[in-house]
C-alpha cells in the first residue's frame, strides 16, 4: 500500500540522515545532555506535524463541507497570520530568557490547535481558528525550537558539529511535514469520523513530547540572559538581504504549491481513495526535501556562493514549468514527479537558508535571525491562495510559468550577490561555545559531517 511504503521509506532515510551526525555515546557529557537533543527533536517533529497535517483534510472539508478552492486555500494560508508573529516574538524572547519558557507553552499550544481542529468537524470558524493556533505555535517552536536542538546537540553539551546539528533541526521539521499528512489522510480515508480521527494521533504524540521535555537542560542561562531585544541586527546586513531574503520566500512556496494547489487543479479528490493520494503527494514531497539535504551539505561545505540555495532555485523553476504542464494536461500521475522535483528544490534551500543562518547570527541572535528567516520562508505557504485569487486573470499554466520565470530569475540575483557579499561567522567568544552555534569552523567542514 503507498502509505505502508511511504512511512516504511521515510524511516529508513531519516534513520540514515541522523546516523551520519556524530554519535553521542561519547564520556564526559551528562547522559540527559546527550539524549535531551531527541526530545528537542521530537518537539520540531510534532510541531511540523501540527502544521502540516491539515493538508489532505482539505479534501474531506471539500466534500462534507461544500467549502470552494478559495475557502480552502485560504484556511491553509491563514496558518501564516499565526506563524509569522509567532516567530518575530518568541525567537528574541527565547534568545533573551531561555528556550524552555517559549518552547514548551509552544508545544502545548500545537496539541490545543489539533483539539480545536478535530472539535471544528462541522464549523469553518473553528478550523480557521486551529489553523491559526497552529501557526502561533509554529512559529514559536520552529525559532526558538532550533536554535535549542542545534545549542544541546553542540559541545559542551554534545558531540554533534555545527553542520550535524543544522541537519537534525531540518530533517526533524522535515520529518514531521511527511508524517502528519500522511497519517491524516490514511486515517480520513478509511477510519471513522475522517473530520474527527485524525487529529487524535498529533494530540498523544504532542502530549508524550511534553512528557519527554522536563529534564532537557536550558541552554540559555547565567550571563547569556539579557533583556528582550526584538531588534535582530543581522536582518540589516548585506548577506541576509541580499542573498537570505530573496530565497527565503521561494523555501516553502515549492512544497504548498506540490501538496495544496495541484492536486485541487487536477481533480485529485475525484480519483478513487483521493484522499490518501494527497497525502502520499504531501509525503512525497516532504521526503524528497529530506533525502536531497546531505547533498545540500555537501554544497554548502566549502562554499561561499551558497550553491546549494542557487541549485535549488534552478530545481524549483524546473519544478514549475512541470507544474504548469502538470495543470495543462490534467494528468494525475504527473503529481508524483511534481511532488518530487519541488520537493528537492524545497530541500536545498531549507538547508541553504538555515547554514547562511548560522554563520551570520552573533552569539546572543541565534533564534531571533533563525525566526526572521523562518517568517520570510513561510510568506510562501500563501502562494496557493494567491494563486486562486490570480486564477480569475489568466489560467493555472500560464500562472505557473510565470512563478516559474520569477524563480529562476531570482538565482543569478542569489548567485551574483552571494559572490560579492561573504559571509562571515556571527561574533561571538570562542571560550563559551554554548553562547551559540553560529560559526562553522574549518575542522567542522574537514570532518565531513
Amino acid at each position: 500500500m503507498i502509505g505502508g511504503s511511504l512511512i516504511e521509506l521515510h524511516e529508513r532515510s531519516v534513520m540514515t540522515l541522523l546516523a551520519l551526525s556524530p554519535s553521542s555515546s561519547e564520556a564526559g557529557a551528562p547522559s540527559s545532555s546527550r539524549m535531551g537533543w531527541l526530545a528537542v527533536a521530537a518537539v520540531l517533529v510534532g510541531t511540523g506535524w501540527g502544521s502540516n497535517q491539515i493538508t489532505p483534510m482539505l479534501l474531506v472539508y471539500r466534500h462534507t463541507l461544500g467549502l470552494g478552492t478559495g475557502t480552502l486555500e485560504a484556511m491553509f494560508g491563514f496558518y501564516a497570520l499565526g506563524l509569522i508573529p509567532g516567530l518575530l516574538l518568541a525567537g528574541p524572547l527565547s534568545d533573551a530568557r531561555g528556550r524552555r519558557g517559549v518552547v514548551i507553552p509552544a508545544a502545548g499550544l500545537s496539541l490545543l490547535a489539533s483539539l480545536v481542529l478535530a472539535a471544528g468537524a462541522h464549523g469553518v470558524a473553528l478550523l480557521f481558528v486551529g489553523r491559526l493556533l497552529a501557526g502561533v505555535s509554529s512559529g514559536a517552536v520552529f525559532s526558538a525550537g532550533t536554535a535549542w536542538l542545534r545549542e544541546i546537540s553542540v559541545a559542551p553539551l554534545g558531540t554533534a558539529t555545527r553542520g550535524g546539528a543544522a541537519r537534525r533541526a531540518a530533517i526533524a521539521m522535515t520529518a514531521g511535514f511527511a508524517l502528519g499528512p500522511l497519517l491524516a489522510g490514511v486515517l480520513a480515508q478509511w477510519a471513522p469520523a475522517s473530520r474527527t480521527v485524525p487529529y487524535l494521533p498529533h494530540i498523544v504524540f504532542t502530549a508524550a513530547v511534553l512528557l519527554a521535555l522536563r529534564n532537557v537542560p536550558e541552554t540559555v542561562t547565567g550571563s547569556r540572559r539579557q533583556a528582550v531585544r526584538l531588534s535582530v541586527p543581522g536582518v540589516r546586513s548585506r548577506r541576509f538581504r541580499g542573498v537570505v531574503a530573496p530565497m527565503a520566500p521561494w523555501v516553502f512556496a515549492a512544497p504548498a504549491i506540490a501538496f495544496a494547489l495541484l492536486p485541487s487543479i487536477v481533480g485529485a479528490d475525484r480519483v478513487a481513495e483521493g484522499i490518501a493520494l494527497a497525502a502520499a503527494i504531501t509525503s512525497l514531497t516532504a521526503l524528497a526535501g529530506v533525502l536531497i539535504q546531505p547533498l545540500a551539505r555537501r554544497l554548502e561545505a566549502h562554499a561561499q556562493s551558497n550553491r546549494a540555495g542557487i541549485l535549488g532555485l534552478l530545481v524549483l523553476g524546473a519544478g514549475l514549468v512541470l507544474a504548469a504542464l502538470t495543470a495543462q494536461t490534467q494528468e494525475v500521475w504527473l503529481l508524483v514527479p511534481c511532488a518530487i522535483v519541488l520537493g528537492c528544490a524545497y530541500g536545498l534551500c531549507l538547508v541553504a537558508g538555515l547554514i547562511e543562518v548560522q554563520k551570520l547570527a552573533g552569539g546572543d541572535e541565534l533564534a531571533g535571525l533563525t525566526a526572521a528567516y523562518y517568517a520570510l520562508a513561510y510568506l510562501g505557504f500563501g502562494a496557493p491562495y494567491l494563486f486562486a485569487l490570480a486564477a480569475h486573470l489568466a489560467s493555472y499554466p500560464v500562472l505557473l510559468s510565470i512563478a516559474a520565470a520569477l524563480a529562476l530569475s531570482t538565482a543569478p540575483v542569489v548567485a551574483r550577490r552571494s559572490a560579492q557579499q561573504p559571509n562571515v561567522t556571527g561574533s561571538r567568544t570562542p571560550e563559551a561555545p554554548v553562547r551559540s552555534v553560529a560559526r562553522m569552523t574549518s575542522t567542522d567542514s574537514r570532518s565531513g559531517r
